[in-house]
């Protein structure tokens, strides 16, 4: 392995906003060496978070175009970069690990990289999700909604599958790696949510990806809230591209507050669960679905603010339908970044990193 490339690119990806930060055992540049060639490697560390043209790359790094775009669309087609629209044609970009290169080796994850993964997540990952703002946002359903209650597109699952204009499924990764590692949990695996806010149809031929329609995505949503999962997605109000369907079992957010003990792993969304104490039987069915021990019951469910994200998956299996939820007091909503770029400059300044360096 040459260490240099593999190290190389580890210092760029702690540069991001979101972190790859380093371990005693050096089980990132492992991760690294598996998933990139030491010359692709190498070459990613010299990325930008900015599309740019081979042409523009070239030149500013002193390569061959005709070469180096041969390389970069390989290493696009593997999900070890981005390939985005730049002001001049086709452009590649640095991505950050999580969420980024990882979800995308969910076709081809195998026992090594989950192996490696553990490791990794036992070592440094804690570092990657205490900070804030945190990587994830809870979104409740729609339904479990309140009637009447005002609700942004963006404040809910339905609404941001309902705003997209392309919907697509693939594997859950967190699940093939716990399986991976021998600890598979009984959650459904095809969840995970891709979506094009832009691009009918961009789905269609997507290798990996399932395409769905807008009723279908809809579906995949029910399914997900039937069997305890929690949505969860960038947490950002445009430009939302993926619908995590999470557990507190395997999901590597969610096991953030489960194993490492990090309280505020993802943002709540803007609503909490209220009982309706008239119709509630005290049957406890609520205590077992919530993934966040924010129930328990007194005669009837009574619910701990602190602990409630807002998820809704409490209300889905109630058979006296008590639960439901309302909107947060507006100084108890934590404002949510407009785009990805708002939110990478508030991580960038919680963690004290100059995000120029990366731009």
């Amino acid at each position: 392995m040459q260490e240099d490339a593999y190290k190389q690119l580890a210092r760029r990806l702690d540069e991001l906003p979101e972190g790859y930060p380093p371990t005693e055992s050096g089980v990132e540049l492992r991760i690294l060496a598996h998933l990139f060639t030491p010359e692709q490697a190498a070459l990613a560390a010299q990325l930008r978070l900015t599309p740019e043209t081979p042409a523009e790359i070239a030149e500013r790094i002193g390569a061959d175009p005709k070469t180096l775009r041969k390389q970069l669309k390989e290493m696009a087609r593997r999900g070890l970069i981005a390939a985005k629209r730049a002001e001049s044609g086709l452009g590649y970009a640095l991505m950050p690990f999580v969420v980024g290169i990882y979800e995308y080796q969910a076709g081809t994850i195998d026992a090594e990289l989950a192996s490696a993964f553990e490791e990794y997540y036992a070592q440094g990952f804690v570092r990657v999700l205490a900070p804030h703002p945190p990587l994830h946002r809870v979104v409740p359903v729609g339904a479990s909604i309140e009637a009447g209650i005002e609700i942004q597109p963006f404040e809910s699952a339905a609404g941001i599958v309902d705003a997209a204009q392309a919907w697509g499924v693939v594997d859950c990764i967190c699940r093939k790696q716990k399986a991976l590692v021998g600890e598979p949990c009984e959650h459904p695996l095809e969840v995970c949510m891709i979506l094009s806010t832009t691009t009918p149809g961009a789905f269609d031929r997507a290798e990996g990806i399932r395409a769905l329609s807008r009723e279908g995505a809809l579906q995949v949503l029910h399914e997900a809230a039937e069997a305890g999962l929690v949505h969860s997605v960038s947490n950002n109000q445009r430009g939302i591209w993926y619908i995590c369907n999470c557990c507190t079992c395997s999901c590597g957010v969610l096991r953030g507050l489960a194993e490492l003990g990090v309280a505020n792993v993802v943002a709540h969304s803007p609503f909490i669960n209220q009982v309706d104490v008239e119709a509630c039987v005290g049957c406890g069915i609520c205590v077992e679905r919530c993934p966040f021990g924010a129930l328990s019951v007194e005669d009837v469910a009574m619910v701990d603010a602190v602990r409630c994200t807002g998820c809704g998956v409490c209300t889905v299996t109630c058979p006296e339908d008590a639960l439901y939820l309302v909107r947060r007091a507006e100084d108890e909503i934590e404002p949510i970044p407009e785009t990805q770029t708002e939110w990478r400059a508030q991580r960038a300044a919680a963690r004290g990193i100059d995000l120029g360096r990366v731009l």
